[in-house]
């Protein structure tokens, strides 16, 4: 009969362990470690161990083998690389297990020496970190004001929605969707990845036609059609209008990206009107119900609708008090309407961004704040749009069809919980 012998002590859990438990029935080479330049302790370390496993290997391969097994081998190959595993004349049901164990561990212990050395992984981390600080700018920045709504051009440094960076690859091959606030900062990042994607685009925005025309041109850029659809979404019969337009030239709508909004920042609450009150909400959420109700009848089964909510909804800013106050509703809106929808077979989520640079921030901030923004959030710095875009190409492709009713935080290290 041939059994593990595992002597006195249960099972072990960790490589080493498991290969010392099975040592008496499983012969493993030993893998060869990787050449390394750097003689610190960790490598020294490692080549111990490795010594020490052939060591026993070699001991077990000259001792005689046990009643019903021979000592022959052949190779099982996986990926190329041969697995020592031994032909025991024993009953099948008692030798494959054995086998199989073999195999899973002598697997491992290849994978282990094919990591590369901790040396190496901190090499490469510190590689990559040079490189996102070199590609993303960090406060202090000059400090800055634009009047409502604010330009991207007129940003000091630019913002970045990806324009030399984002390379598509299909995911939305031929969805026609629509994108509001899509003339710039996270709207022009999402519409400009989209039309990578392989989307049609309408972009919706307010008045700020040059910088609508710049997202435009980047769409058709890369093959596919854009819409352009001026106007103020607080009015119902403008939302209306945004989906009439889109289904009248696209035939269909399958992702709703409701992304536009508004904010002002206050020290008092006495400084908030009631108009102001009444534009923030009106942007925010009320015009979000306005397109979502018009457009669903025009989606498919597996249809997105994508809310941009913000981290204000999980921790509000006190000076943003009407703003933090839409963006925790579109929160509780998008959780709610994800049931709602499901049996249509609609998804809805909604992404929330932590500091990122757009120019809501210099035309909505003063400028002081502007100089020091994004320095809160563990990562120093504010977020870039083109760092939101795979979020929202996420939600929106087919890939994500178990994905509904989910907050994705893009906060620069600030956790939402």
């Amino acid at each position: 009969m041939v059994s593990a012998n595992f002597g006195s002590r249960p099972p072990a859990v960790g490589l080493k362990s498991a290969l010392h438990s099975l040592r008496p029935r499983v012969g493993i080479r030993a893998p060869a470690l990787p050449a390394c330049s750097e003689q610190t302790e960790e490598c020294r370390k490692a080549r111990k161990a490795r010594d020490q496993l052939s060591q026993r290997t070699a001991i077990h391969a000259r001792a005689k083998p046990a009643s019903g097994v021979t000592g022959e081998t052949r190779s099982l190959h996986e990926g190329g690389k041969a697995v020592p595993r031994l032909l025991p004349q024993a009953t099948d049901f008692l030798r494959q297990p054995l086998i199989l164990v073999a195999a899973l561990i002598a697997g491992g212990v290849n994978q282990w020496a094919q990591e590369p050395s901790a040396p190496s992984r901190r090499s490469c981390c510190a590689k990559m970190e040079a490189s996102m600080s070199a590609d993303s700018p960090r406060p202090p920045f000059q400090e800055q004001q634009q009047p409502m709504p604010g330009s991207s051009s007129a940003m000091d440094p630019r913002p970045d929605h990806g324009e030399s960076s984002y390379k598509g690859s299909g995911r939305l091959a031929d969805k026609k969707t629509i994108i509001t606030g899509g003339d710039s900062g996270i709207g022009r990042a999402v519409a400009l990845a989209f039309a990578r994607e392989g989307a049609d685009v309408l972009v919706s925005y307010y008045n700020e036609d040059e910088d609508a025309k710049e997202t435009q041109r980047l769409v058709e850029a890369a093959g596919r059609q854009c819409l352009r659809m001026p106007g103020d979404i607080k009015d119902s019969a403008h939302c209306r209008e945004i989906v009439s337009k889109a289904v009248a030239a696209f035939g269909r709508i399958d992702v709703l990206v409701n992304n536009a909004a508004h904010q002002a920042s206050f020290s008092s609450i006495d400084e908030i009107s009631d108009d102001e009150w009444d534009v923030t909400f009106r942007t925010n959420i009320h015009s979000m119900f306005y397109l979502t109700k018009a457009t669903v009848v025009h989606m498919p089964v597996g249809g997105s609708i994508i809310n941009t909510a913000s981290i204000n909804a999980d921790t509000p800013s006190p000076q943003l008090l009407a703003y933090a106050t839409t963006k925790g509703a579109i929160q509780n809106f998008t959780a709610g309407l994800a049931q709602l929808l499901a049996e249509k077979g609609i998804r809805v989520n909604c992404v929330a961004p932590g500091p990122i640079w757009t120019p809501l921030i210099p035309s909505t901030m003063p400028p002081e704040k502007v100089k020091d923004f994004g320095k809160q959030v563990p990562m120093k710095r504010p977020g870039q749009p083109r760092e939101l875009a795979p979020v929202y190409v996420m939600l929106a492709a087919d890939e994500a069809s178990y994905i509904s009713g989910a907050t994705v935080a893009v906060t620069g290290g600030k956790p939402i919980i």
